[in-house]
């Protein structure tokens, strides 16, 4: 017996559609945690320090030169980590549309912790100490790495809720507060991190 062709068009649709790949956002959260200790536990095994040296926890750091910096619950570098989200979210919605926002949330989540560990790293560390602005970067706690992973999941969802022109507007906004405040944001460390520039450092040192 033939099924009615309202039936027969309704399967067609239902074959031809294309499949979401579904990864509930409650997994998506769990798979985050999960990554996030991942990072904490590697960071720990880089000998980096559970929180800072100085015996003291706090929730912020404003003196770019204090021996603090990157070792404190939040910083100045925190505003640049909140644009990792909003760029994380943008790419892999653009990349991956079909996929469910809890995966984008879980890969978002697993790039910004595989870039905390590779921060970490002696290459990256001595690397960013050609910058005038971290000379004595030794790396971050362990706490201050969280931290900025939190950030970033932060952005991310910030991003998922907001216009886009809104989200585009307050990236540029911190862009430009923290370059105004600290002579350096996301867009100066990239420069300095792949290509550090004598002039760049010299603004950056006050000269």
């Amino acid at each position: 017996m033939t099924a009615p062709p309202s039936d027969v068009s309704t399967a067609g649709r239902r074959s031809s559609a294309p499949r979401r790949e579904r990864v509930p956002f409650g997994a998506g959260l769990a798979i985050g945690a999960v990554l996030i200790c991942v990072q904490a536990l590697a960071l720990t095994t880089f000998g980096q320090p559970l929180i800072c040296t100085c015996g003291v926890v706090r929730l912020w750091v404003g003196d770019v030169t204090s021996a603090e910096l990157s070792q404190q619950i939040a910083d100045w570098y925190t505003f640049s980590h909140v644009i990792h989200g909003f760029l994380f979210y943008a790419a892999l919605r653009l990349l991956l549309p079909r996929s469910s926002v809890g995966l984008r949330f879980a890969l978002a989540v697993g790039i910004e912790a595989g870039w905390e560990i590779l921060e970490n790293t002696p290459m990256i560390i001595e690397r960013y100490r050609q910058s005038a602005l971290a000379a004595g970067y030794v790396g971050d706690s362990v706490l201050n790495s969280v931290s900025d992973t939190l950030a970033a999941t932060l952005g991310f969802l910030l991003a998922r809720r907001l216009p886009v022109a809104v989200t585009v507007a307050i990236a540029i906004g911190f862009e430009v507060f923290t370059g105004v405040m600290i002579r350096d944001n996301l867009t100066l460390n990239i420069l300095q991190l792949l290509h550090p520039t004598e002039a760049v450092s010299r603004w950056q040192a006050g000269h």
